[in-house]
């Protein structure tokens, strides 16, 4: 009995996938490729608002599995409710790592040595030099220590820093060094030049960057958000920005897109980036090898990779 796979990739794009189930290009388009009811893996499509990726899954009745191409799933989390139990939901990991941490040092240097104040500078044909901070010497906490923190520390690693320290949900070892639990937080952000931000939007995190965080980060210290927007309380960090007291860079915001008009545009000490931490070069094999031996598992009936969780459990 065949079952169809939907993939935001044309299937003969993909190298290596299994033979036996039909598959369906639907890359968020207005018509559905065939019975959302008969798709038994749903492979998300990517960068695409939630209210996209959601549509058909009210309806996909027999769905087995479904795999996001993003390192988030908080795009998706609403609507499985409507779907089956034991359905089977996977993330990316191992496909924005590079891509995303090689943005999380561009963005810290880039706004720790000026760039954008140099490239307005030639817009206007205007010579600014002067002394910037440098990232040589500069302490680095970096909260959210899962496959992406520990990709941008990989990064950081040859700029001769002071100190890295790690934060995640619950305290471990590494061989880099210690990870320190959340509940630590606190009393590490004083200590801290650079904040950069790699953690999961979920009910814990959202608001975690909120007034009270902000005030205990270092005067001058840079904040790097390539997590989720609204993992940062956007009036507080506006206040803190208005103030000229710390400085900060945001691949992501909240609301995204940041609409015109929006006062983070104009905030002072402030680079924003569109989201793109992880659509890169990078992303479009690592994708596909990812969906090739996912669906190798899910024919041969093997364990899935990266399983965040599982429907009515």
């Amino acid at each position: 009995m065949t079952f169809d796979v939907w993939l935001p990739f044309h299937a003969d794009e993909i190298d290596g996938l299994p033979e036996g189930p039909d598959y369906r290009f639907w890359d968020g388009g207005q018509e559905f490729p065939a019975d959302p009811a008969d798709c038994a893996f749903y492979v998300v499509p990517y960068m695409k608002p939630s209210e996209v990726s959601q549509r058909p899954m009210a309806e996909m009745t027999s769905v087995q599995a479904l795999q996001t191409l993003s390192a988030g799933v908080d795009h998706v989390l609403p609507s499985l409710n409507s779907l089956p139990s034991g359905v089977v939901l996977c993330n990316a990991r191992g496909v924005h790592e590079a891509s995303t941490a090689e943005l999380a040092l561009a963005l810290v240097l880039a706004s720790l040595r000026g760039i954008p104040d140099f490239v307005r500078g030639q817009d206007k044909q205007e010579w600014r030099p002067g002394f910037r901070p440098s990232l040589a010497d500069r302490s680095v906490l970096i909260v959210g220590y899962g496959s992406i923190g520990a990709a941008i520390e990989d990064r950081l690693a040859p700029f001769e820093l002071a100190r890295v320290a790690r934060v995640a949900r619950s305290a471990r070892a590494t061989e880099r060094g210690p990870v320190r639990p959340l509940a630590e937080l606190p009393s590490l952000l004083p200590e801290f030049d650079v904040v950069i931000l790699s953690l999961p939007l979920t009910d814990s995190t959202r608001g975690l960057v909120d007034a009270g965080f902000l005030s205990r980060m270092k005067d001058g210290a840079l904040l790097v958000n390539v997590a989720r927007g609204p993992v940062v309380d956007t009036d507080a960090l506006l206040g803190e920005l208005n103030s000229g007291r710390i400085t900060a860079a945001l691949d992501v915001t909240d609301p995204e897109p940041l609409p015109p008009g929006h006062p983070l545009w104009h905030a002072p000490g402030l680079l924003v980036s569109p989201h793109v931490g992880g659509p890169t070069s990078a992303f479009w094999p690592r994708a596909k090898r990812l969906l090739a031996d996912q669906l190798t598992r899910f024919v041969n009936r093997e364990p899935l990779r990266n399983v965040v969780l599982t429907t009515g459990t």
